[in-house]
């Protein structure tokens, strides 16, 4: 069985801290999408990627994972620890190697009688919510005192706007006993190839032709919602940002969307387009580095 090294997956130190993980793994994620990647092996860096911040994103398993690492074989009870459920990602979506640590299905962890299950969904379904299948094996003693784990699946329904790293609690449905444990959810959402995610509030870049900027526009832009018109203002430059008030996750008070503008030229010039930058540069006497002093 080929181990893992995740580290190098995420092209980050073994030292490295979770931020900084999580930021190599969400830009990863974006470039090989399958949605908007060009890459031949696309689908399978993503699902790699994937795994490799299932595993060092988190605490328990990115320590059973080094021990594995220095020693040949995890510390305490990892792989029993770990085994639960995932979502609706199935087997063929972690390798043998994860499966051999962790369980077929990773995200699992036990606390006493309460339990813990990471559950990835996209943006799109936490903006308009949206229920989801958890196939769990849930950890019980037998009448003998061994540990046993029945299997079993659960429907979830994720509210509209939950963010990145919220909990939603399942009162009652974590492991069994005199006192049932509640069963804690928390959200992951996948990296989006065009959004960038800040607690409700989303970026989005929008490209812009240099007449655009120059001159102002009427454009029109997608939202989660929908596609809506936006004013561009008169002398827009690359960086420049425009607010679109509660566009964003909604909630309480719901998140804003940010529009981010890039000049864009376009290439190849046609010869009339050549012929009309020309006449501007010599009619200009506008100096882009004076301008940027």
């Amino acid at each position: 069985m080929e181990s893992q090294d995740y580290y190098a997956i995420l092209g980050v130190a073994e030292d490295a801290p979770v931020d900084e993980i999580k930021r190599a793994y969400r830009k990863l994620a974006r470039r090989y999408h399958p949605d908007v990647s060009d890459e031949k092996d696309a689908e399978a860096r993503f699902k790699e990627i994937g795994e490799a911040w299932e595993v060092l994103g988190d605490a328990e398993k990115r320590a059973a994972y080094d021990n594995v690492r220095k020693f040949g074989h995890p510390t305490g009870d990892a792989a029993a620890d770990f085994n639960g459920g995932f979502g609706d990602r199935g087997d063929a979506d972690f390798s043998d190697f994860f499966r051999n640590m962790f369980g077929s299905g990773g995200g699992f962890t036990g606390a006493g009688q309460d339990l813990h299950v990471r559950l990835p969904i996209t943006l799109e379904e936490s903006f308009k919510g949206c229920e989801q299948t958890l196939p769990l094996a849930i950890p019980e003693v037998d009448s003998q005192g061994r540990l046993t784990r029945k299997q079993r699946q659960l429907r979830v329904k994720i509210p509209a706007g939950v963010t990145d790293g919220q909990q939603i609690r399942l009162k009652g449905q974590g492991g069994s006993g005199n006192r049932p444990g509640d069963l804690f959810v928390e959200i992951q959402l996948v990296p989006h190839p065009r959004y960038a995610v800040e607690g409700r509030d989303l970026t989005l870049r929008v490209p812009l032709a240099p007449w655009e900027a120059a001159l102002g526009a009427q454009i029109e832009v997608e939202t989660l919602g929908g596609r809506v018109n936006v004013k561009v203002p008169e002398g827009t430059g690359s960086g420049n940002r425009l607010r679109l008030r509660g566009r964003g996750l909604p909630g309480s008070p719901p998140g804003d969307q940010y529009l981010e503008f890039e000049v864009v030229v376009p290439k190849p010039l046609s010869p009339r387009e050549r012929e009309l930058f020309e006449a501007l540069a010599k009619a200009s006497a506008f100096d882009a580095r004076e301008a940027k002093r």
